[in-house]
């Protein structure tokens, strides 16, 4: 097209000045119909053709339609419709772990805030979001939801009620027994308003977690076995397994353990496993030798999609056990560490605001909390919160030279006798010469807490590498136990770009940066929902009394989709809002009693409920 518009135009150039060779003049206005080639403007016209491919682009533009859709379906707004307080005059420890029971549209969240745990039951059936209203911070602080019944699980077993979960018409509660004593879980028929006790199954030590499997079939209970104070007992964590046949729930559960790893330390460390214990030393006049299995403590459990995998995050050993239910055979994944030089971080809460830096040599143990699974391509996927959590055990002493002469390493009148932790400051530690590039004080890495148990690579007393208290991000992982996502530094970076010096800030009172030093704003809890065509993850902050959402549907291709606060961060005010997310549990719309999909969310010291609405925009 061009060459023919090219040729024309030459050739009637040509025939003006055969026409009349006395107008050279005119010629050059022919000259001017070169500028005329506007035309070539044309060409641009031409282009416009291109738009024509561009109805190609028409295609695309369903292509920009589809990301239309993409945003449509991946951009959510959300408004706190529903909340509730429980124990209003004690509310700590009241609403760490709630569940949904769809067809009589009640909430059920464990209260353990007084001296009797108990199931507190909420109705969600009539939600009336116009009765909220925020302060003059803009905080939502009166409820419009109340308790309607409670369950008295201390009743059936004097033990602590540390997790609840539903499936169907079943509800199953876990009660932890003090150390060294087996718990129990209890599993009630709430298809009634009066809840039925159906059965009452013993399971392993200090159960912290209980879920059902996708059709009902099984009961997973994560039995954490953490030691006494003074390591006198320490019992082996384990996987608790409870069948449920035609509605009949089993007398007794499987327990998985983990004595068969124990001749295979070094090759579990080798992976990223991590094992800190009082090994070798005497406390209390016993030598303690911890074995791998008594040092493994499952955390949480999720179950994939298929039913086939349950996956159970080792959170102080920074691993995942993975059971294939088919067998109940059991395998470890250690989850390596995060490379502090490649992200940033603010390391310290004595710096004086916000100070986020690359740190080579500084690693972080992803050690997650709550884990949550997914299928994309038919492939599983474990979406895993990286809290982190170090050990710290005291035990009862009257003085210092009690503590002392115990086997003790420090002695402090709240706790008693310090009789063993992995934790340090890194300004307490023989830096190796890669460290040169820090003074190692409070204006960088030195108020950083870190374990003693790694780092010292050549055994000479210094160390050349640092290790942190989980990663401040979440991530995805494939069923390999393969790392395919990480969030980095998105949490910080997000929370200083909307919150300021207020960053960081603890769960109990309102001073910005007072995480810095330890594990930052502390992603501890996590759900998944499905809206449309998209996959979310929630994942709450356990400081910062915030929620994150990342459309996570391909795992390879993961956004940040918008972010949930409902707390007062005035600096010197009273605390206020929703504080320290625990658990959460997402209501898809057909369940729902707004017909809207709903996350609703467990805040340990506030003790609220809050019901969050989601839109798709």
């Amino acid at each position: 097209m061009k060459k023919t518009l090219i040729s024309l135009t030459l050739l009637s150039l040509l025939s003006g000045c055969a026409l009349d060779g006395d107008d050279g003049q005119t010629g050059q206005q022919g000259e001017q119909g070169l500028q005329g080639e506007a035309g070539q403007t044309g060409q641009t016209g031409d282009k416009g053709d291109q738009g024509n491919t561009g109805a190609q682009g028409d295609t695309g533009a369903q292509g920009p339609q589809g990301e239309s859709g993409t945003r449509m379906t991946g951009d959510l707004s959300a408004q706190l419709v529903g909340r509730a307080v429980l124990n209003v005059a004690s509310p700590e420890g009241a609403a760490e772990i709630v569940a949904y029971h769809s067809a009589s549209q009640r909430i059920f969240a464990l209260d353990s805030s007084g001296d009797t745990p108990q199931i507190a039951v909420i109705s969600a059936a009539q939600i009336d979001a116009d009765k909220l209203s925020k302060d003059n911070q803009g905080v939502i602080t009166n409820t419009n939801l109340s308790v309607t019944q409670t369950i008295a699980v201390s009743e059936v077993v004097a033990a602590d009620a540390n997790s609840l979960a539903i499936h169907g018409d079943m509800l199953a509660v876990a009660m932890a027994r003090p150390t060294g004593q087996t718990g129990f879980v209890l599993v009630y028929n709430i298809a009634a308003q009066a809840p039925q006790l159906l059965k009452t199954v013993e399971v392993g030590y200090l159960p912290d977690m209980v879920t059902f499997n996708h059709d009902g079939s099984k009961i997973l209970v994560a039995n954490e076995g953490e030691p006494a104070g003074d390591y006198s007992v320490d019992p082996q964590g384990s996987i608790a397994i409870i069948a449920i046949n035609e509605g009949q729930v089993a007398d007794q559960a499987i327990l998985l353990g983990f004595d068969a790893f124990n001749d295979q330390q070094a090759q579990l460390q080798a992976q990223g496993v991590v094992f800190a214990n009082p090994t070798g030393r005497t406390i209390k006049g016993q030598t303690i030798n911890t074995s791998v299995a008594m040092d493994l403590e499952p955390e949480y459990v999720t179950v994939s999609k298929d039913n086939r995998y349950a996956y159970v995050s080792l959170q102080e050993n920074n691993a995942l056990a993975i059971v294939d239910l088919s067998d109940n055979s059991l395998t470890i994944k250690g989850l390596g560490y995060k490379d502090w030089g490649k992200w940033t971080l603010d390391a310290s809460d004595k710096d004086g605001g916000i100070n986020l830096r690359s740190y080579p040599g500084l690693y972080g143990m992803y050690q997650p909390d709550s884990i949550a699974t997914y299928q994309w391509q038919g492939a599983n996927f474990i979406v895993t919160a990286n809290e982190g959590d170090g050990r710290e055990y005291f035990f009862p002493a009257a003085d210092e030279a009690e503590c002392t002469a115990n086997g003790g390493l420090d002695f402090d009148e709240d706790d008693g006798c310090l009789a063993y932790t992995d934790e340090i400051r890194a300004k307490d530690l023989p830096l190796a010469d890669n460290f040169a590039y820090l003074n190692n004080d409070n204006d960088d890495l030195g108020r950083l807490k870190v374990t003693t148990v790694m780092g010292d690579q050549d055994n000479d007393g210094q160390y050349e590498n640092l290790y942190t208290y989980g990663a401040r991000s979440f991530s995805i992982w494939d069923q390999n136990g393969a790392r395919v996502f990480d969030s980095g530094d998105e949490i910080v970076r997000i929370t200083t770009a909307l919150h300021g010096a207020h960053f960081n800030n603890d769960e109990d009172t309102n001073e910005g940066d007072t995480r810095s030093d330890a594990k930052g704003a502390e992603p501890e809890a996590l759900a998944l929902g499905q809206i449309g065509e998209r996959t979310y993850a929630f994942v709450g902050l356990e400081r910062m009394g915030s929620i994150l959402i990342y459309d996570v549907t391909n795992p390879f291709n993961v956004t940040f989709t918008t972010y949930l606060i409902n707390r007062g961060l005035e600096e010197g005010a009273d605390i206020s809002g929703d504080l320290a997310p625990e658990g959460m549990t997402f209501v898809r719309a057909e369940h729902s009693p707004t017909n809207t999909p709903l996350l609703i969310v467990g805040n340990e010291i506030s003790g609220s409920i809050a019901i969050w609405s989601l839109t798709q925009k």
